[in-house]
C-alpha cells in the first residue's frame, strides 16, 4: 500500500490519455522507464546486499579459521611445555627426601639429569618454610637467600604450585620460575623451585612460520609482552593496545594499532598460566580475497544496472513507439470513418434538397418554355424581342440548376458497379474526346502518355469514364489558355496500374489539399458546385483504388489514380 502511495506522489501512475502527443508519449515513455527500472533494479539490489553479506561471512570465516586453529595449537604446544616442566619439578620434589634434595651433591646430580633429559633450566634450589633457600645449584650463588617478602612465595603456600611471569630478577635475563611445596611427614612445609629459561617460547612462536607482515607473541594477563613482538614492544613492555577479553577458545577481534592500521587479533587466555597467546594480522592482507571478491561483486552489479538499463532504454522507446504509431493509425481511421459518415449524411441531405427543387424547377421551366412559345405566336407583342431575351436567361438558369441538381443526385444515390475486363488506354482516350474541342479551343497542349501493352483490368467503364473526366475538368479550369497537360498511365506492381494527370496550372496550397475531398469545398467562386472531388474519391474507393495528390502553387498539380486490376476484398464491388 505503501508502496502505491510512493509510485502515486510521483505521478509515476498516471498516464495520461489527453494531450499533445509529444508530451503524452514522453511521459508515458519516462514512467515505464523508471517502473522498469524500479521494479528490475530493486530486486536486484536486495539480491546483492544479501549476497554480499552472505559471502562475507563466509569468506571471513573460512579466512579467520585457519587463523583460530594456528592460535589453538600454538597454545596447547606452550600449555604441554609448561606441564612437562612442572611435572619435572613435581616428581622430583614427590621422588627424594628432603633431606637428600638439601644435599647439594644430590641435587646437583639431580639437575644434570633434569637439564640432560628435559633442557631449558636454568636453576634448581630448595626453600625452607622460612623462604630460606637452603641448598642450590646453578650459575649464581643465591644460596641462603630469603624469599619470604616475595609474593610468589606465600602464593606456592596456598595453591601449592606456581608459574611465574617472564621477569629479569637476579639473573638479568628473561626467565620464568616454576616452584612445588611438598611437607615432611612431621608436618614443615618446604619448597623445591626451578628457573627455566623462555628461550623455548621464541622457538614455539617461531615454530607458528608467520607470514612478515604478521606478528606473534606472549603476554601476560596485565598485558605485559613475554616475548618479544616485531612491531609493538620487547620482553617486560607493555602492550598497546587494550587486552581482548577472556576467552579460553580461541577468538579473532578486529583492532586499530598505533600505527594507525587496521588489524585482526586473534588471541587466547592460557587456563593454567598466567599468559595469552596473541597473533596480528593486518586486516588488508587477512581479508584480501575478500576484497577482490567484493570489488568483482560490485563491477558485476554495476554492469547488470547498465544492462538493465540499456534493455529499458530500448524496450520503452519500442513499445511507447509502437503505441503511437497504433494511435496514430486508430486516429486516422476514426477520421477516414468520421469523413464517410460526413459525405453519407450530406449525400442524404443532398438527394433530399435536390428533389425539393426539381419539382418547382420543372414548373419554371414548363411556364418559361410556355412565355417563350406565346411570344413565338405573338408577332406583335411589345418588346418581344426583350422577354424572349429574359425567358432564355431564366431557361439557361433552370438548366444550370438542373446541372446542380443532377450532380446531387449522382453524389447521393447508390452506384451499382457494373465490372467488366477493360482497357484502361480506351477508357481514358474515349473520355478525353469529350474535351478535345475545348482543348483546341484554348489551344491547350494535353498529352497522351499512354503505356503500350498495359493489361487489361477489371472495372466500371462508366464511374472511370466519371472519374477521369472530373479530374480533366479541373486540370482544364487550373491551367492557362495554351497550358499543358500531361495525362499518364502505367502498371505500378503486379496488382495495381496508375493513371495521372499533371498540369502546369496554379496549383494548391497545403491547406486546400487537406479540404479538396470534403462535398461543397471549391475554390472557383461562383461557378463550381464542390462535388466533383468528393465524386470522384467515392467512385475510386468504391472501386477499391486509391488517388495521390501532388501540388504546388505556382508550378501545378498532379492528381494519380491507382486502380486494382482485379477487384479487392472489402471494396464496394
Amino acid at each position: 500500500m505503501k508502496v502505491q502511495e510512493w509510485f502515486k506522489s510521483f505521478h509515476l501512475l498516471d498516464f495520461p490519455e489527453e494531450g499533445e502527443s509529444p508530451v503524452r508519449y514522453r511521459l508515458l515513455r519516462r514512467n515505464m522507464m523508471i517502473l522498469m527500472i524500479v521494479i528490475t533494479i530493486v530486486p536486484l539490489l536486495f539480491m546483492a546486499i544479501m549476497n554480499y553479506h552472505q559471502y562475507q561471512s563466509t569468506l571471513k570465516d573460512e579466512i579467520v579459521n585457519p587463523l583460530r586453529v594456528l592460535v589453538n595449537k600454538t597454545k596447547h604446544s606452550f600449555e604441554l611445555f609448561l606441564a612437562q616442566r612442572l611435572s619435572t619439578v613435581s616428581f622430583i620434589a614427590s621422588a627424594y627426601p628432603l633431606e637428600e634434595l638439601a644435599d647439594e651433591n644430590a641435587l646437583n646430580r639431580i639437575f644434570r639429569v633434569m637439564r640432560q633429559e628435559f633442557g631449558g633450566f636454568v636453576d634448581l634450589g630448595l626453600i625452607d618454610d622460612k623462604g630460606v633457600q637452603v641448598s642450590y645449584v646453578g650459575p649464581y650463588d643465591l644460596k641462603g637467600k630469603n624469599y619470604e617478602e616475595q609474593s610468589w612465595f606465600h602464593e606456592v603456600r596456598i595453591r601449592g604450585t606456581y608459574i611465574s611471569d617472564v621477569f629479569m630478577g637476579y639473573r638479568k635475563f628473561p626467565h620464568i620460575v616454576m616452584a612445588v611445596q611438598r611437607r615432611t611427614d612431621g608436618g614443615s612445609a618446604w619448597i623445591l623451585r626451578a628457573t627455566i629459561d623462555t628461550e623455548k617460547f621464541n622457538d614455539l612462536i617461531a615454530s607458528m612460520q608467520l607470514d612478515p607482515s604478521s606478528d606473534a607473541f606472549l603476554l601476560n594477563k596485565s598485558g605485559v609482552f613475554q616475548t618479544p613482538s616485531k612491531r609493538y614492544g620487547g620482553v617486560l613492555d607493555q602492550f598497546p593496545l587494550v587486552l581482548p577479553p577472556f576467552s579460553s577458545e580461541a577468538n579473532v577481534v578486529e583492532e586499530k594499532d598505533p600505527q594507525g592500521r587496521e588489524v585482526l587479533i586473534a588471541y587466547t587466555y592460557f587456563l593454567h598460566s598466567p599468559y595469552i597467546l596473541a597473533v596480528v594480522k593486518p586486516r588488508g592482507e587477512v581479508l584480501k580475497a575478500w576484497y577482490t571478491l567484493k570489488t568483482e561483486l560490485f563491477f558485476l552489479f554495476l554492469f547488470s544496472v547498465v544492462v538493465i538499463f540499456l534493455v529499458v532504454l530500448k524496450l520503452t522507446d519500442v513499445m511507447v513507439r509502437r503505441m503511437r504509431e497504433s494511435d496514430e493509425k486508430r486516429e486516422a481511421a476514426f477520421r477516414e470513418m468520421e469523413h464517410t459518415h460526413k459525405l453519407s449524411s450530406i449525400g442524404r441531405l443532398a438527394a433530399g434538397v435536390a428533389h425539393e427543387i426539381n419539382n418547382p424547377l420543372a414548373i419554371i421551366n414548363e411556364k418559361a418554355g410556355l412565355m417563350t412559345d406565346l411570344l413565338e405566336y405573338s408577332e406583335d407583342f411589345p418588346e418581344k424581342e426583350k422577354f424572349k431575351a429574359l425567358a432564355e436567361v431564366i431557361l439557361q438558369s433552370i438548366n444550370r440548376c438542373r446541372s446542380i441538381t443532377h450532380r446531387l443526385l449522382g453524389f447521393a444515390r447508390r452506384m451499382e458497379v457494373q465490372i467488366e475486363v477493360l482497357d484502361l488506354n480506351e477508357v481514358v482516350k474515349e473520355t478525353f474526346t469529350f474535351l478535345e474541342k475545348e482543348a483546341l479551343y484554348r489551344n491547350l497542349d494535353v498529352r497522351l502518355q499512354l503505356a503500350d501493352n498495359l493489361p487489361r483490368i477489371a472495372s466500371d467503364r462508366g464511374q472511370l469514364q466519371q472519374v477521369f473526366l472530373n479530374l480533366l475538368n479541373n486540370s482544364f479550369a487550373a491551367v492557362e489558355d495554351g497550358g499543358i497537360i500531361t495525362v499518364t498511365t502505367y502498371e505500378k506492381d503486379m496488382d495495381t496500374e496508375a493513371v495521372s494527370i499533371q498540369d502546369n496550372g496554379c496549383g494548391m496550397s497545403e491547406e486546400t489539399i487537406k479540404h479538396i475531398f470534403e462535398p461543397f469545398f471549391t475554390t472557383k467562386k461562383g461557378t463550381g458546385t464542390g462535388l466533383g472531388l468528393p465524386i470522384t474519391y467515392g467512385i475510386i474507393k468504391k472501386l477499391g483504388g486509391d488517388i495521390e495528390v501532388q501540388s504546388k502553387e505556382g508550378k501545378g498539380t498532379t492528381m494519380t489514380v491507382y486502380l486494382p486490376k482485379k477487384p479487392r476484398n472489402g471494396s464496394g464491388v
